[in-house]
Order: structure tokens, then C-alpha cells, then sequence
């Protein structure tokens, strides 16, 4: 089989599984009464049926299985199997503690725990797999893992962009692989790329569904696991970091500035970028699509850092701060240009 081939069976797999399984799962959810309420860190209004990450999940690990069977024994080294194996063990157990989160709640030191113990097995077992590697990197592998799992459940609170960030991170942390010549890679972002996609059209469309605590906590291991994964394996930093600058400095600027005011910095809020977006009037579909347009615009300038000389990788670090800079004040931007638009309108709708 080519490398096409086995690639094309990955995508085919997520995908698939991802579109058809909510056939199946949300008359169970209905059933099971499954619902996410409205509360201070929500931007709905009405319950909704969440744990439908639980078909993106099986989907993914379902891909992931495809990988582990076509992926090459050993490529530089790098034994491509127990790579893949140990990132879908990952994204597997770190679903079914959201899942156990999203029906019986879990005590947030225990969910602490669980997640740095995920992290710490699953960087273990990469550190292991991937030579050249000091162990005592280790413990950070735990700390990104077990970081980002929660970056991704905090920026869960909208329509379309848990869906939405799956797809684009996994897109290119696939074209990555494809730069760097790390099958795994192209495998690990293929699949987290179409198997979230396959998740948007039940998110967006009519009816709507959540992934909840069980999508997001796969969202944030997968690429977080992946993510550790390439750091080991030496692929350039710019290639794993830019496609998260966005979520991260959301979540890091939120956090500073709730402690800075005194607030519980775990209490829950809508005071993210992309919350205020929605409040100050664009729908979830906009601010979505704002958040997945600076995304993709860091992604993009840390390939060109990746590929360029020292200037372009000077020049592209500047405009990429200048990006999340700007992202981060795009709710007072949309704002203003949303009080402008009334105001211009109010004389002429009374004419």
C-alpha cells in the first residue's frame, strides 16, 4: 500500500465514522438525558444534548488503528507504530475521563491527577519510542498535556470551534509531517483533522448537539499528544507551536487578567476573546470563523518561520505577536464597528 493510500484510508475512516456514528449515538444520548445546560461559561441559551464527543472519539482511535497498521515499522529511527499507538491510548483514555466528567462529575484535584498521570504514561512511552530523547523532558510532556486538555475544554463554548480548531491544527501538523518526512505525523493529523470535521455538520446544523467534556478532553489530548510527539522526534518548534498560539493566548491573557482582578480564576466566566465576540453581537458561526482565521494565519507564518533564514523567521515571529495581538482585541474592533453600523442605521430607519 502507498503512503497515499494509507493516508486516504486514515481520512476515510475518521471522517466516516465521525458523520455516521451521531446516527446511532443521539437517539442514546436523548434517551440517557445527557444535557448541557445553560451556565455562566455558556454561550447557549437552551439545553442542548453534549457527550456526542463520544462518537468523534471512536471515530479518531478507529483512524488511529488504520495508522498504526499502515505506518512503516522504523523511519529514522523512529518506530512509527508505537508512536501512533501511544498518542491513540492517549486521546482514548483521556475521552473516557471527560466522558465519566460529562455524567457523573469528577473532583477537580482527582481530574488534575488523571490528566498529569496521562500525560507523564503517554510522554513516557514517546520518550521511549523516539531515540535521542533526554527523560527529564518528560515531566513537561505531562505539563502540556495535561495544560492543553484544559485550554481546549475552557474554548469549548461555542458552535463550530472545537470542530473547527480540530480540523485546522490537525491540517497542519499533517502538512508537517509532510515537510519534515514524519509519516506518523501526517497520520496523527489527518485523523484528528477529518475526524473533527466530521463532527461539524451535527454541530452547526439544526438540532444541534455538543461534543461536552468527552470531545473537548479528546480535542486537547489529541493535539497535545501529537504535539509532544514532535518534539521529540525533532520536528521544528515553529511547526507544533503556532497552530495553538491562538487557544493559548486566549486561555494565558483570560487567566492573568482574572487573577489580576481578584477573581476565582477557575470560576466559570464568558470573558474569553471569542465570548465577547458573541456578546457584542456576532453570531457563533463569525466568531468561529474569527477564531479560525487568526489560527490559520499564526499556522501559516510558523511553516514560512520554519522554512525561511534568520530575518524571515525574525520578521514572521513579529507579524505573528502583531496577529494574536490583534485577536485578542478583535471584541472591541467588532464592537465599535457593530455600534457604528446601528448608529448609521437608527436616523435612516426613521426616515
Amino acid at each position: 500500500m502507498t503512503a497515499s493510500a494509507a493516508v486516504l484510508m486514515v481520512a476515510a475512516a475518521a471522517l466516516l465514522a465521525s458523520l455516521l456514528l451521531p446516527f446511532a449515538v443521539k437517539p442514546w444520548l436523548v434517551r440517557l438525558g445527557v444535557l448541557d445546560m445553560p451556565s455562566a461559561r455558556s454561550s447557549h441559551t437552551q439545553p442542548t444534548i453534549r457527550g456526542m464527543g463520544i462518537t468523534v472519539a471512536v471515530a479518531l482511535v478507529a483512524a488511529m488503528a488504520v495508522a498504526v497498521a499502515a505506518s512503516p515499522p522504523s523511519v529514522a529511527g523512529i518506530n512509527g507504530p508505537v508512536v501512533l499507538g501511544a498518542c491513540a491510548l492517549v486521546m482514548a483514555v483521556a475521552a473516557l475521563i471527560g466522558w465519566i466528567e460529562d455524567f457523573r462529575g469528577i473532583a477537580i484535584k482527582v481530574r488534575a491527577v488523571l490528566q498529569l498521570g496521562l500525560g507523564l504514561l503517554g510522554s513516557l512511552v514517546l520518550a521511549l519510542a523516539i531515540p535521542g530523547n533526554n527523560l527529564w523532558w518528560v515531566p513537561a510532556g505531562a505539563v502540556a498535556v495535561a495544560a492543553y486538555i484544559n485550554v481546549a475544554n475552557f474554548m469549548d463554548g461555542i458552535n463550530g470551534i472545537s470542530g473547527m480548531h480540530g480540523l485546522v491544527v490537525g491540517a497542519f501538523y499533517a502538512l508537517a509531517g509532510v515537510l519534515t518526512g514524519h509519516t506518523w505525523l501526517v497520520f496523527a493529523g489527518v485523523g484528528i483533522a477529518a475526524a473533527f470535521a466530521g463532527f461539524l455538520p451535527w454541530n452547526l446544523g439544526r438540532g444541534n448537539v455538543f461534543l461536552g467534556d468527552v470531545g473537548s478532553y479528546l480535542l486537547g489530548a489529541a493535539i497535545s499528544i501529537t504535539a509532544v510527539a514532535a518534539f521529540f522526534a525533532k520536528v521544528p518548534v515553529e511547526y507544533i507551536f503556532s497552530p495553538v498560539l491562538i487557544y493559548l493566548a486566549d486561555t494565558f491573557i483570560t487567566l492573568i487578567r482574572r487573577i489580576a482582578s481578584g477573581e476565582r480564576w477557575y470560576a466559570a466566566h464568558r470573558q474569553h476573546a471569542y465570548q465577547r465576540l458573541v456578546i457584542v453581537g456576532l453570531s457563533h458561526v463569525q466568531a468561529t470563523a474569527v477564531v479560525s482565521a487568526a489560527t490559520v494565519a499564526t499556522s501559516v507564518l510558523g511553516v514560512v518561520s520554519a522554512q525561511g533564514g534568520e530575518g524571515v523567521t525574525v520578521a514572521a515571529g513579529v507579524v505573528c505577536a502583531g496577529v494574536v495581538l490583534l485577536y485578542l482585541r478583535t471584541p472591541t474592533i467588532f464592537q465599535r464597528l457593530i455600534r457604528r453600523r446601528r448608529a448609521a442605521a437608527g436616523p435612516a430607519a426613521g426616515m
